[in-house]
């Protein structure tokens, strides 16, 4: 192992120990040289290595500081209830009009990201040769496969290429997912609260709905195996790693339970894992590892990892890969052919997981500005939730009217979602979801603070 890794380990092992807490200010480069006896190139190189996995980060012209996952605020109370069938509302797409850095859960891709992409897509159309004649494969390109299952062998994530279907995005995927697992009039379990793509979904495909009560440690396991006996679900859809909306990441206990639920009750259960990717510190396992049966559908994409403009996704369709693949390929010729080996070309060259590991340690220090000015901006009883990776922080705010508050945002072309659209339950009222995926700054730091003057002024 090199210096400057045995350094870093050292320090991240201190930093767990609790030996360097949160917020110290570390030693300049100069002095930890001096301290450690190493060279100045080693000393640089230990702090990258550290501010890359986001156990430190930089201030400009204050020097390097133990990042912190510490919340200021409590975080918002987990409605209790007792689920139970209900229907999904539709909300009218133009209800979010202006598509503003606060209301999309989107991140930034950086211009050095972006040109790196631009000379893959350019080595892409050089290899395509005869594919230029053929219709993609309607379960993905064999080289984007491989290279994904690559890239998360090394993150601990293990599967075999061929049991892998490429998608339009991860929302296509969970909609052919359903579709396999369900029909018209089935109840669908899902988190509550959820992503409002994911109810608007099962809506239009006149699916019921079951909202099951989030806790901190992921789902009401309890209501869902007393629907799964019930057989009153067909199928779940749950968000495991850093939930859109509230953060939430199911324990490892949990995501275990969900394989085991799913196996023991022969149900199947779509896991949206588009997260995955974000965590800030730690990179979890999907509950897909630990289902033995084939009865969870796994499905991701590079959408929020990436870029949302690319619409490529995946999903490991378990036991279900054939009815899936019917699904899928009706109305469909595949996922553009050029768009997939130019995204297999970026992953084997090893920007993608560069780019992710810097997103990752970027978006660590994003979520502490954002953290500490809502802190300081927002009323005093408000709470704030505790996300350990993901694009979005869930906030609540005790007697807020957000119809009133949502009216006027609009008003002001300011793009905020706030909490009923995340429920078909009226269980969220006084909360709203923000998106932090981009730097506080320029119009994200606008919109933040005329969104916290609205708050203060229908509280």
């Amino acid at each position: 192992m090199s210096k400057y890794r045995e350094l870093a380990d050292n320090i991240i092992a201190t930093i767990k120990q609790g030996k360097i807490a949160a917020g110290v200010k570390l030693p300049s480069l100069r002095q930890f040289a001096q301290q450690h006896n190493v060279s100045l190139s080693t000393a640089i190189s230990c702090y990258q290595e550290l501010d890359s996995q986001g156990w430190i980060h930089a201030r400009p012209k204050s020097g390097y500081f133990v990042s912190t996952l510490s919340n200021p605020r409590a975080t918002p109370k987990w409605a209790k209830f007792q689920s139970q069938v209900s229907t999904a509302t539709l909300h009218p797409p133009s209800r979010n009009p202006f598509n503003g850095p606060l209301g999309v859960a989107s991140t930034s891709i950086h211009p050095a990201d972006a040109q790196e992409l631009q000379r893959s897509f350019k080595r892409a159309s050089l290899r395509m040769g005869n594919r230029l004649n053929l219709y993609p494969s309607i379960n993905g390109e064999a080289p984007l496969r491989n290279s994904l299952a690559n890239h998360f062998r090394k993150l601990g994530i293990l599967f075999n290429p061929d049991d892998m279907v490429i998608t339009s995005g991860c929302l296509s995927a969970i909609k052919a997912a359903i579709e396999c697992c369900s029909v018209e009039g089935d109840a669908v379990a899902i988190s509550s609260p959820c992503f409002n793509g994911i109810i608007q979904l099962l809506g239009y495909m006149k699916r019921k709905v079951i909202e099951i009560p989030s806790t901190d440690q992921g789902i009401d396991l309890v209501q869902l195996e007393q629907h799964l006996k019930d057989k009153t679900i067909a199928t779940g859809v749950f968000c495991t790693s850093f939930t859109n909306p509230h953060g939430i990441t199911m324990s490892s206990e949990q995501k275990q339970q969900l394989a085991w639920l799913a196996n023991h009750y022969q149900t199947p259960i779509i896991e949206d894992d588009v997260y995955i990717e974000l965590g800030y510190l730690d990179q979890p396992i999907p509950a897909q590892q630990y289902d033995r049966q084939g009865y969870i559908l796994w499905c991701g994409s590079f959408s929020k990892s990436l870029s949302p403009s690319y619409r490529v996704g995946w999903c490991l369709p378990g036991r279900y890969q054939t009815e899936f693949l019917n699904h899928f390929s009706v109305g469909s010729y595949g996922v553009p052919t050029p768009m997939q080996l130019a995204l297999s070309d970026f992953i084997e060259s090893g920007h993608y997981a560069k780019h992710v590991k810097k997103k990752r340690s970027e978006l660590l220090k994003i979520r502490h500005d954002y953290m500490e000015y809502l802190a300081q901006h927002l009323p005093s009883n408000a709470t704030i939730s505790d996300p350990q990776g993901g694009l979005v922080l869930w906030l609540q705010i005790p007697q807020l009217n957000t119809h009133l508050l949502e009216k006027e945002a609009h008003q002001m072309q300011l793009d905020c979602r706030v909490g009923y659209l995340f429920s078909t339950l009226n269980l969220y009222d006084d909360c709203i979801r923000i998106n932090i995926g981009h730097e506080l700054e320029g119009q994200a730091k606008d919109d933040l603070q005329r969104l916290a003057e609205l708050i203060h002024r229908h509280c």
